[in-house]
């Protein structure tokens, strides 16, 4: 299965897990998921072994579709947060725009009732949602009564702009309310995520390392690779120091 299809798999697993035992990552979630993926093959080979022990193939099975589901909701919180902070980049730029244009239009129309009215019924809401159909609006009827804008020497290329930032802007927006409108908050999705695959990981590792608490090599595979890493290298900076 896919990543995302493994999500929503365990999707109602995961967010049944309670706020008191959601835990954060304590490391890289992306080093994390693919020790979880690692742990899988290395305990794949003890499976035989493990099974003596109560760790079951259905657990071992479910690793991997765990791992994904990890994956899925890690993509999920980045996605959110990459369109939130562009957003906030693109904004001032679009409302600056939507500004300029309702300016423009309203010297440019001046003498056209009907179409000054259409501007001011354009201008007339106000927030995040509206901007964005203003300028999208605004493109529409500056496209269809270009004369008088040529008359003022407006650069028309702007209503294409607007049209195209309309469209841009209105998706990043609906990606930031979606998960405010549903009450979802995807990085409290991540780290449900991430504890419904340490509390499996956990469990394996656990038994791995007390089946061959006396096998040095197989053993080295149910820790962290991480954490040995960052050990060792906390010792090694220990004993330089002691040394100087």
């Amino acid at each position: 299965m896919s990543n995302k299809e493994n999500f929503e798999s365990c999707k109602l697993a995961i967010q049944s897990i309670p706020q008191e035992q959601v835990n954060e990552p304590t490391i890289p979630i992306d080093v994390y998921v693919q020790e979880a993926e690692d742990l899988y093959h290395w305990a794949t080979d003890d499976l035989a072994k493990l099974n003596t022990i109560g760790i079951t193939a259905e657990q071992l099975a479910e690793l991997p579709v765990r791992a994904g589901a990890c994956r899925e909701a890690q993509s999920l919180w980045i996605k959110e947060s990459r369109s939130q902070d562009i957003w906030n980049e693109k904004a001032p730029a679009a409302y600056t725009l939507r500004d300029e244009l309702l300016h423009t239009f309203r010297y440019a129309y001046r003498k056209t009732d009907s179409l000054l009215s259409r501007v001011d019924e354009i201008a007339a809401g106000t927030g995040h949602d509206d901007m964005v159909q203003d300028l999208n609006d605004l493109a529409v009827l500056g496209q269809k009564n270009t004369d008088q804008l040529a008359a003022i020497n407006f650069d028309l290329t702007k209503l294409d702009t607007a049209a195209s930032l309309s469209d841009e802007m209105a998706e990043l927006l609906a990606i930031v309310n979606g998960n405010k409108t549903s009450g979802s908050d995807s990085k409290y999705l991540r780290d449900q995520a991430y504890t419904y695959l340490k509390s499996l990981v956990d469990e394996i590792r656990e038994a791995g390392k007390f089946l061959f608490w006396k096998d040095e090599r197989r053993a080295k595979g149910y820790s962290s690779a991480f954490w040995r890493k960052k050990n060792s290298r906390k010792a090694t900076e220990t004993t330089e120091s002691e040394t100087n």
